[in-house]
């Protein structure tokens, strides 16, 4: 048992610490990808748990190669790992989803790219590292996550959009309406169209993230006649 243990502790990859680190990348990517699933994630439970595993691979082939040819203290371990990092924006620029009015997948792109770390670190053969920094990453996305939304941390800036009937003279009913539901009114946009009679409204806010919209539209709805009404992030205010 002692040589066991010895033998996957050494930094030299051999049949024992290789499965054992694999095992391992295994575990610590499938509980990472288990939070991104629960919380509705496209990326969850395969996808964390085989890039924890490759990196792992990569970083043991690193040094395997190294071993075997040259040795350790003359060869570079990490040219093969170093792939890792660039080649795994890939996968997370894929998980970046841009929706009308917003960007969703960030997080999981950032958990894909410090999983592989993750994996690497174990690959290395530095296992408190990576399970302390798994725990770290639960951390941050569940506890965190609580705390943004207790201390009204999320904020983001959108557009609200309107076209109303007539031609509106004050923009102070809407200010009320927002005011009443915790939204700063930060900048309006107006444009007349005498011809028409109608007027278009741009109201630049800040809300909480996941914030409802419905009651918000209909109390706008209520202060003028409204052709209608849509939101949409800061930039698009054409």
């Amino acid at each position: 048992m002692t040589d066991l243990l010895s033998s996957i502790d050494n930094l030299q990859i051999n049949t024992a610490s290789a499965i054992a680190r694999i095992s391992l990348a295994l575990i610590l990517g499938a509980c990472v990808g288990i939070e991104r699933k629960i919380k509705g994630q496209m990326a969850g439970l395969r996808t964390f748990s085989l890039i924890c595993m490759g990196a792992c691979i990569a970083m043991m082939l690193s040094i395997y190669v190294c071993q075997e040819t040259s040795g350790l203290q003359r060869a570079d371990p990490g040219r093969i790992a170093a792939q890792v990092i660039s080649g795994i924006g890939f996968l997370g620029a894929g998980t970046i989803i841009q929706m009308k009015g917003s960007v969703r997948g960030l997080t999981t792109a950032a958990g894909i790219w410090i999983i592989a770390a993750v994996g690497m670190a174990v690959g290395c053969g530095l296992y408190l590292l990576a399970v302390v920094s798994t725990a770290l990453v639960l951390l941050v996305l569940t506890l965190l996550e609580r705390l943004e939304k207790r201390v009204n941390v999320g904020n983001e800036s959108r557009t609200i959009r309107l076209k109303v009937k007539g031609i509106v003279s004050s923009i102070r009913p809407y200010e009320e309406v927002l005011s009443r539901y915790g939204i700063h009114l930060s900048k309006v946009y107006v444009e007349y169209d005498y011809e028409q009679d109608v007027t278009r409204l741009n109201l630049v806010i800040l809300i909480r993230e996941h914030s409802d919209f419905i009651d918000i539209f209909d109390a706008l709805h209520k202060i003028l006649p409204t052709i209608n009404i849509s939101i949409s992030n800061q930039a698009d205010l054409s």
